[in-house]
């Protein structure tokens, strides 16, 4: 089933009922089958056809939805990216994906237009004004659609709905291409397991570019029927108050929105009296914060697991007695998690190996990266790259101990180091570099470059060398901190020992 179908089957049942309130202003589950009709016909009218891809760089908002639907509508793939990518990331998803369509605002648009001007194909929309290759604002070109009908979901199951970039060990970023079914019965289990239904409030704090917010929050909450709370950014105060003024039931996020949370406690006391449950993802939740937040507020949050090509793949019980620190707890309906060794073994309860899933919400595997693919499927089974072991008195409930594939995940997001190395070893003054990440109480892990500099350059200050970076990756991918040594530590094969970092440095 087209995923823009099954959510509009579930708004046709209660068309009048608050669906989304962004910044005050309600939208009702009619008002936004409308917006993303007239705009899915819109597309269907400027040549939009299945299997196009359409890149979003938007603003968190309600565009960002309606376009998005709107293209699943017409069997179209859309390609969520986050607005703080620079020049260089955005050229290379929209050339690698081949998108013919790209959506963003004015605002930003001038250091884009040339490079992306170049990309071969491409049609580039403006939604705020008029666009390069002619187009008006998008409202002006609405007014112009007129009557009819759109093709309707041409896309179903197995066609892919969306492409999403994650970062790669070799510094290349692959495609992750997620199906309609992958999402349909991601959040369908979702909604089973976490009892989802349209009594729910739930309060969106986290970006609609990722997945946790896009797929797990928006897609799992708008099939449940429930009525969606979404701030444009997170602040922990106006989190804090939205809970009792709204009466939410639910809140999604990541350890590092709980801690910031923590800090303003004291201070905020809300009301939680209609509270069902705090949901963390994205990133590790660690025994520490578990106890504190519930010390704090009396509820234990339930983490769960999940990751861009597989969605939610574990989660801890609704019961709170159930949930476990460092657990991330069940498979849910349909999903199978198994524990092997470097050979492919399966292993007994209590040791610790590869994390294999299988399950509709594996997804297709990795734009134009057919090797990449088959590397990481082994019969059937999807190779997550994580560690972890199985209970050994309760064998489906999950442990996580680690990652095999080398990624820090700060704030949520994943950062591969390599990616990051790539920049900086372009920088004039420094020889060599290693990108590590640190505990870090806030984000999880900070992002920290250890480099060596150029006997010859006189050595720059580390905020020079953060801002290098940031001309060329996301923010969050940055470096916070840069440690100087004058070699970096290596074995006997020449590899750099990271691992001595991790022991030198951490607290």
């Amino acid at each position: 089933m087209n995923l823009a179908h099954a959510l509009f089957q579930s708004f046709k049942r209660h068309p009048d009922k608050p669906a989304v309130i962004f910044e005050g202003r309600t939208y009702s589950f009619r008002k936004i089958i409308e917006e993303v009709k007239k705009r899915a016909l819109w597309l269907y009218k400027a040549g939009v056809i299945k299997g196009d891809r359409v890149a979003l760089k938007l603003p968190k908002g309600m565009e960002f939805i309606y376009l998005h639907l709107a293209a699943l509508a017409v069997g179209a793939i859309t390609l969520p990216l986050n607005p703080a990518y620079s020049v260089e990331e955005v050229v290379y998803f929209l050339t690698d994906s081949e998108s013919s369509l790209f959506i963003t605002e004015a605002a930003g648009f001038e250091s884009l237009q040339i490079p992306v001007g170049s990309v071969e194909g491409l049609k580039t929309l403006l939604v705020d004004d008029r666009s390069p290759n002619g187009w008006d604002p998008l409202p002006l070109e609405l007014e112009r659609v007129g009557a009819g009908n759109f093709q309707t979901y041409p896309a179903q199951d197995d066609d892919v709905a969306m492409i999403c970039y994650t970062s790669g060990t070799t510094g290349k970023s692959k495609g992750a291409m997620i199906t309609h079914r992958n999402i349909v019965a991601n959040i369908r289990a979702l909604k089973e397991v976490w009892n989802l239904t349209d009594g729910d409030i739930l309060l969106h704090v986290l970006p609609l570019f990722h997945i946790h917010g896009l797929i797990v929050a928006l897609h799992g909450g708008l099939l449940a029927g429930s009525t969606i709370i979404m701030h444009e950014k997170f602040d922990p105060q106006r989190a804090w108050r939205a809970i009792g003024k709204e009466k939410c039931t639910l809140l999604m996020a990541v350890p590092t929105i709980y801690h910031r949370l923590l800090k303003e406690w004291e201070t905020a006391r809300p009301e939680l009296r209609t509270m069902r449950i705090f949901i963390s993802g994205s990133a590790p939740l660690s025994e520490n914060l578990f106890h504190q937040f519930e010390e704090n507020t009396g509820f234990r949050i339930l983490d769960r697991y999940g990751m861009t090509e597989t969605g939610i793949i574990t989660t801890n019980p609704l019961d709170p007695l159930k949930r476990y620190p460092k657990s991330v707890g069940y498979p849910l309906p349909g999903v199978q998690v198994r524990i092997v060794s470097q050979e492919g073994q399966k292993l007994k309860g209590g040791e610790v190996g590869d994390v294999w899933i299988q399950g509709d919400n594996v997804f297709k595997g990795y734009w134009k990266m057919p090797e990449k693919t088959k590397e990481s499927f082994r019969d059937g089974w999807f190779k997550s790259g994580d560690l972890g072991y199985q209970d050994p008195q309760d064998s489906l409930r999950l442990y996580l101990v680690g990652r095999a594939r080398e990624v820090i995940i700060t704030g949520g997001y994943k950062v591969y180091p390599k990616e990051v190395e790539n920049v900086l070893e372009k920088h004039e003054a420094i020889q060599e570099v290693a990108v590590i990440g640190l505990p870090d109480e806030d984000l999880g892990e900070r992002v920290t470059a250890v480099v060596v500099f150029k006997k010859e350059q006189i050595p720059p200050p580390p905020t020079t060398i953060i801002a290098f970076c940031k001309k060329h990756l996301a923010g969050y991918k940055c470096p916070k901190e840069v440690l100087v040594l004058d070699q970096l530590p290596r074995n006997a094969m020449g590899k750099i020992q990271k691992g001595v970092f991790q022991n030198n440095f951490s607290p």
